[in-house]
């Protein structure tokens, strides 16, 4: 592999794929070389967007393109397993798209051929990897905030009523769990670690994926975290971390480029963050996810499998509570 310049392979040319395309453009050191559709006709229509000299028309031609470094997985989350798979058996490490699966079981599955191969897996909660998030982390780690005792979240958009919109479709992997939930989940899982006990109460859409569902997590600590998504309206999208001496208030969109402030018990701003942030933001992923790969690491330090692993058991207990199926996806 190049150390010079990190080459990227697309599987599928959706809106997120064009999206992650756009801003590693950003970086001088990453290029997307390489592109997998099912059609010639969509593989060169992205082609020509962003200048891709490789366009496959089927997956399996792109995950054996000998010019590519690492693929970045953005089909819709019931191909996830069977595109990753796919892809770790070519030999190629892979970013995959939040959420990671639909289920633990399928999350165990991807790991576990990830670590036969001995190949890096990584979950492209590109949150995670956000310079705010990082300086949050730090925060929490210097102790300023004194015993956490809960954390609080929200994801909702509003999106028009068309059953064919992939947040509706249950087909898809519709409903806000599984599209919008994962952000606050992984936040929660990001400062608490993993609940000991779980209650989710969720309203239905008209599809019957969920509309509205709203979490609160126990932890063995004491701590409570108290998370809610919906695709039914449009949120404050905020997120709050409340300790004994202070808490952190991020600014909306939580899980995007953003301010926090971090505030003491009496009311008084003792430290935060500016704005200053070009593009998009799913580059830091990209970035992790290269200097991984070239530093010989099967997952990322920032987030690691078994919490990966730890987060889909928890999202696959929220489904289960809330009656949340889907159609099996036919590999």
């Amino acid at each position: 592999m190049s150390q010079e310049l990190f080459r990227w392979g697309i599987l599928s040319t959706g809106g997120i794929a064009q999206q992650f395309t756009r801003d590693v453009q950003r970086l001088a050191d990453h290029k997307v070389v390489a592109v997998g559709s099912r059609t010639q006709a969509k593989a060169d229509e992205f082609g020509d967007m962003f200048h891709v000299p490789n366009r496959h028309a089927s997956y399996e031609s792109l995950v054996n393109d000998p010019s590519v470094d690492g693929i970045y997985v953005a089909t819709h989350h019931p191909m996830h397993k069977r595109d990753t798979i796919l892809a770790l058996n070519a030999g190629k490490p892979v970013l995959c798209e939040k959420p990671f699966a639909m289920s633990a079981a399928e999350t165990a599955e991807m790991i576990s051929v990830a670590r036969s191969k001995n190949l890096l897996l990584m979950e492209a909660m590109w949150a995670r990897f956000l310079p705010h998030m990082i300086q949050v982390r730090e925060v929490i780690k210097s102790g300023v905030l004194g015993e956490i005792i809960s954390v609080r979240a929200d994801h909702g958009q509003w999106f028009p009523a068309n059953p064919e919109f992939r947040l509706y479709k249950p087909e898809l992997g519709g409903g806000a769990l599984f599209d919008l939930g994962i952000y606050p989940v992984s936040f929660s899982s990001m400062v608490l670690g993993t609940p000991s006990r779980i209650t989710a109460r969720s309203t239905k859409a008209f599809t019957g994926v969920d509309g509205q569902t709203s979490i609160l997590m126990e932890f063995a600590s004491g701590a409570q975290a108290l998370l809610n998504t919906t695709n039914l309206a449009a949120t404050p999208n905020r997120a709050l971390i409340v300790g004994t001496e202070a808490r952190i208030e991020i600014d909306r969109t939580f899980y995007a480029p953003s301010t926090f402030r971090v505030i003491n018990n009496k009311d008084q701003i003792i430290g935060g963050s500016d704005k200053k942030y070009a593009g998009h933001g799913l580059r830091e992923q990209a970035i992790e996810f290269a200097r991984c790969v070239r530093a010989g690491l099967t997952e990322s330090p920032i987030l690691p499998l078994d919490e990966i692993q730890s987060i889909m058991e928890t999202m696959t207990e929220i489904a289960k509570q809330i009656g949340l199926t889907y159609p099996k996806f036919a590999e």
